[in-house]
């Protein structure tokens, strides 16, 4: 796979901005967007987004296309409007791809958009992005003031009768709004908290409208789609998921960073290849591999195909694809109290088992790494993550996702937390 059949990052600009539409255009952008809205019907866009395997990037890989096709086709009886959701909020520890998007082709996701907002008959977007991201901001923004003044965006879109409108939210900032429908609540200017499902997102979203949300990187796929057909985009993907997929890395490695390869790339390659390896004096214990909320997976999985099936097989989730590697001068236990301390913190406060549950978790995690662990701890923390880790037990996901790290950490490395009871000090100090 050369530079140019990349899909998604393509061609950086030699100074380090981003590209410009003139730049862009020159790679072939706008392409896809114009053949989709001037030879396309917008179920042939879906089916061939469906067609193409396609999975969503932010972490839960749901099918794109036939997340595109629960939205009710053609005008709405009532005349009402549709929406298109981005969710470039990226509040996940350890993930970065979205800002590396934002920030070199932003014009690639302005596009990809255009594609959606026609599949589904969305006449306005919104970009919701957290506020901590100013240069993305400022990089997408350029963008889509120069689609608007070129015509790619606002009324009769490539000369046809379709109108999309699409501007960016500013996030507040908070974890909570990787959930989509605390995300829209948060658009509406309402608290960031989930809602009751159903009904879902495509039939009743922002305001009440049929609405899709979806992640930066999912939308930054659909043009290359659109431009090379299905076949060619499953034959990118090794294994049984299609097209490539921005994995990255960071912790104690020689080349911590970002790279496009194609999914089902192996853990090890990832780290020992593009990420350099672990740093001279270092040795890997554990990966998260998709983001702080996953299951930790040690040097017995490193030869894994970083895909949605295989990860979740080994009892994990690929998540955002985004490795945290931890290396032996951590402290598994300080580690897994660092992580429960930040999902504590970005709980929304409307279920007891996240609201309660995830501090009393940290607390104890800061007595055992203190010295004031004692006998019957473990066992203590393991039915507590038991409880909170149940899927039905909360309203949503996060307290689940919350407590993966440490139900995977109290599994694989019960020894340093023994340690820690046994002696009554951490033994990394």
């Amino acid at each position: 796979m050369t530079a140019t059949d990349r899909p998604l990052i393509g061609p950086v600009d030699a100074a380090g901005g981003a590209l410009d539409l003139v730049s862009y255009e020159s790679y072939g952008g706008y392409a896809g967007a114009r053949a989709a809205l001037t030879s396309m019907a917008p179920a042939e866009v879906i089916d061939l987004v469906k067609e193409a395997n396609l999975r969503g990037r932010g972490g839960a890989g749901f099918p794109t296309g036939m997340k595109w096709g629960f939205v009710p086709q053609g005008d709405a009886a009532d005349g009402g409007p549709k929406y298109l959701v981005c969710n470039a909020d990226e509040m996940e520890p350890g993930t970065f791809k979205d800002r590396f998007l934002l920030e070199n082709n932003p014009h690639l996701l302005v596009e990809g958009m255009i594609v959606g907002a026609w599949a589904i008959g969305a006449g306005r977007g919104y970009v919701f992005i957290r506020g901590e991201y100013h240069k993305p901001y400022r990089q997408l923004q350029r963008a889509i003031d120069e689609a608007y003044a070129k015509g790619y965006l606002g009324r009769g879109i490539f000369g046809t009768g379709f109108d999309f409108e699409l501007r960016i939210h500013r996030s507040a900032g908070r974890y909570i709004c990787g959930e989509e429908t605390a995300l829209l609540n948060a658009l509406e200017g309402k608290r960031a908290q989930p809602r009751q499902k159903p009904p879902f997102p495509p039939a009743s979203g922002a305001w009440g409208r049929p609405t899709i949300v979806n992640n930066v990187e999912t939308f930054c796929n659909v043009p290359a789609i659109i431009r090379n057909g299905a076949q060619w985009y499953q034959a990118l993907g090794i294994g049984d998921d299609a097209g490539t997929k921005l994995y990255g890395v960071s912790g104690r490695v020689n080349n911590p960073g970002l790279w496009e390869l194609p999914i089902g790339t192996p853990i090890r390659e990832i780290i020992e290849e593009h990420a350099g390896g672990m740093r001279d004096g270092y040795r890997l214990r554990g990966v998260l591999p998709g983001g702080a909320s996953t299951d930790f997976l040690v040097a017995e999985h490193l030869d894994l195909a970083m895909d949605y099936g295989t990860i979740q097989a080994a009892g994990s989730r690929m998540g955002t694809g985004t490795m945290i590697v931890m290396d032996d001068s951590i402290c598994p236990v300080d580690m897994c109290r660092n992580l429960e301390h930040f999902f504590a913190q970005e709980s929304c406060g409307f279920c007891t088992p996240c609201r309660d549950g995830l501090p009393w978790v940290e607390q104890m995690l800061t007595d055992i790494e203190e010295g004031r662990g004692k006998e019957g701890d473990l066992e203590l923390l393991e039915r507590n993550a038991m409880f909170i880790g149940g899927v039905t037990n909360t309203f949503c996901l996060h307290a689940p996702g919350a407590i993966e790290p440490l139900a995977s950490g109290l599994r694989y490395f019960r020894e340093d937390f023994e340690a820690h009871v046994k002696t009554g000090r951490c033994p990394y100090r």
